[in-house]
């Protein structure tokens, strides 16, 4: 697909005329995807997000293998501001643009951002009514300067261990600690915002990898004391129902199937003809059918097997069984569902290619959060935001030279 996309309806600074958070400005100094989807989720909902990056542009934009499609994801409806906030004249446009800024958003690491005189305490006094996110591996307490990644608290938080097999931890298929860390920063910033309103003072506010992972898992700690044992992976858990697997369908495919409810086996058992497992007493609620797995589970394997997947989801969808084929990534882009209603946003990923990617998964009464801006070539909305400063065409080019700014071309490359 080629990457000369249309965004829809903007501004001139890329905040959404008629979104929840229009009249909210954002300033991002982000990297990889923790930062960068707290940004996105709020540029979604409206606000005005400036992608603070070095003159070089991001490093995530030339990640590549499992990375690879990472900085296109993450960054539509952002402008990008390429600058060195290192040198004097860098941070003193920074120092202009926060005069103005209701959030500043930053993952570095721990002290980064005190150590180029942008630390929340520093800015939080000049600015107060600034709210200031921090997006770490660690909150508060004795694990705080520790460097963090999304697998390191998978593995800490014991959910590699609960997704892999029994002596096999395995970490989720997504960067799922990463996502989960930055839309909780994201509802920090809005209960900040909310609060500001009555007392007209910004605060911090910190969201964390290790935290958020552990909140996942809270099901899972609660489970081992009701029960009173270790808890056992994922793949090797007592279930609570009998049937809630996949089964091989006979044109070599994986259908994953829940029989949760005795109405779901009643409507299973007519769905095949299967009457006599319907009279069987020994299968007769969900605590007879889980004690009878092991005579039953190949039952259904033979049943299942008989029939292609779309069969299986014709059927089963008629009667309203839990059900589900084995998708892939790729499979998404054409999901009747996720496209109805355009709710697929065809996203530059740069050198000319493109995908379609899903909108935020919520729907706000009537509000169209589409796609405003493609995700941005380095330093493209440099020069529109040095002259919203005031700075004139001729100092921007002077800044350039100077190496202080890059003037992205204004293309809708994602890098």
């Amino acid at each position: 697909m080629q990457a000369d996309l249309q965004a829809g309806p903007e501004t001139v600074d890329g905040s959404g005329g008629g979104l929840p958070l229009r009249g909210i400005r954002v300033l991002e100094f982000t990297h990889v995807i923790m930062g960068p989807s707290c940004g996105l989720v709020l540029a979604d909902l409206g606000a005005e997000v400036i992608k603070v990056e070095p003159v070089e542009g991001d490093h995530t934009r030339k990640l590549a293998g499992f990375a690879a499609g990472f900085f296109g994801t993450f960054n539509r409806n952002k402008r990008c501001l390429a600058i060195d906030i290192k040198s004097a004249e860098g941070k003193a446009i920074i120092d202009r643009l926060l005069q103005n800024t209701d959030v500043l958003i930053e993952n570095f690491a721990p002290g980064t951002m005190d150590r180029l005189g942008f630390g929340q305490a520093e800015l939080g006094s000049r600015f107060p009514r600034l709210i200031y996110c921090s997006l770490k591996g660690f909150l508060s307490g004795p694990y705080e300067r520790r460097p963090a990644l999304d697998e390191v608290v998978q593995y800490m938080s014991g959910l590699a261990y609960m997704t892999g097999p029994t002596g096999r931890p395995l970490r989720a298929g997504t960067s799922i600690c990463d996502i989960m860390g930055g839309v909780f920063g994201v509802v920090g910033i809005l209960a900040a915002l909310r609060e500001r309103e009555l007392t007209g003072r910004g605060q911090a506010v910190k969201s964390a990898l290790f935290e958020s992972a552990a909140f996942l898992m809270a099901q899972h700690i609660a489970g081992g004391v009701v029960t009173g044992g270790p808890v056992p992976p994922m793949p090797d858990r007592q279930g609570a129902w009998a049937i809630y697997e996949s089964f091989p369908t006979n044109d070599a495919r994986l259908f994953f199937l829940g029989i949760t409810s005795n109405n779901h086996w009643r409507q299973f058992c007519a769905l095949f003809g299967r009457e006599d497992l319907l009279a069987d007493p020994t299968l007769a609620t969900n605590e007879d059918r889980i004690l009878a797995r092991s005579r039953l589970v190949p039952i259904i394997t033979e049943i299942v097997a008989c029939h292609t997947v779309e069969e299986m989801v014709e059927k089963c969808e008629r009667v309203g069984l839990p059900f589900a084929p084995l998708g892939r990534p790729e499979d998404l882009q054409d999901d009747p569902h996720l496209n109805a209603g355009g709710r697929m946003l065809e996203v530059a990923l740069g050198h000319g290619l493109s995908a379609k990617l899903p909108r935020l998964p919520v729907e706000i009464g009537k509000h169209e959060m589409g796609l405003r801006l493609q995700p941005q070539a380095p330093g493209e909305s440099t020069e529109a935001i040095l002259a919203e400063l005031g700075i004139e065409i001729e100092e921007a080019e002077a800044l350039q030279a100077r190496g202080v700014v890059t003037l992205g071309a204004s293309t809708a490359a994602g890098g």
